[in-house]
């Protein structure tokens, strides 16, 4: 003999009584019910608040899926937001691309390589030639070390002290141009 599973029909509460039920605040029932929590009875003037336990269930169900999902349930209040939001930040950056404020990702990407390419460069050729004649016959390892460090620390130095990028390394346009003509 098969068993139906009987689906519960849930008892009807108030916001406090839901509250403790689900262990939240009340201000907590108040946003669900902004998000289209089910109510069976709205309060007002004399009406208390009326829910269904089952039905509130079945939704937060739903509802953590959704969040979980990173789907939610915006009300269109929230969503025009969300939009004016979004247009702001699109015009505050075009603005900012205006003014010259802002480079796209592949120039600085370009000028990025560049610097550190000049960095390891400077590192592999500067250190070792500097370093060599200072440490010719050298066996103290403490000295080794403190004159490897000085060596560094000059070719940083140097490097810090030059350009690594250039404004034409940002200028897209220019490179686009060159590197064109050059595979042409």
């Amino acid at each position: 003999m098969t068993v139906k599973k009987k689906k519960s029909r849930g008892r009807e509460v108030n916001r406090t009584e839901l509250a403790e039920i689900n262990g939240v605040s009340l201000p907590t029932i108040e946003s669900w019910v902004r998000r289209d929590c089910p109510v069976v009875q709205r309060g007002g003037r004399g009406r208390a608040w009326t829910f269904n336990t089952a039905d509130v269930r079945n939704w937060r169900e739903d509802d953590i899926r959704a969040e979980s999902s990173h789907t939610t349930h915006a009300t269109k209040d929230e969503l025009l937001l969300r939009k004016l939001a979004a247009e702001t930040e699109q015009a505050e950056l075009d603005l900012a691309k205006s003014k010259d404020e802002v480079v796209p990702v592949e120039q600085l990407e370009r000028a990025m390589v560049k610097a550190f390419g000049e960095v390891r460069a400077g590192l592999r050729n500067v250190v070792p030639s500097r370093a060599a004649s200072r440490l010719l016959g050298e066996t103290d390892e403490t000295t080794l070390k403190a004159v490897l460090l000085e060596e560094i620390d000059h070719a940083l130095e140097a490097l810090a002290d030059s350009d690594l990028i250039n404004e034409s390394d940002l200028d897209l346009e220019d490179n686009e141009e060159s590197e064109g003509a050059e595979s042409a």
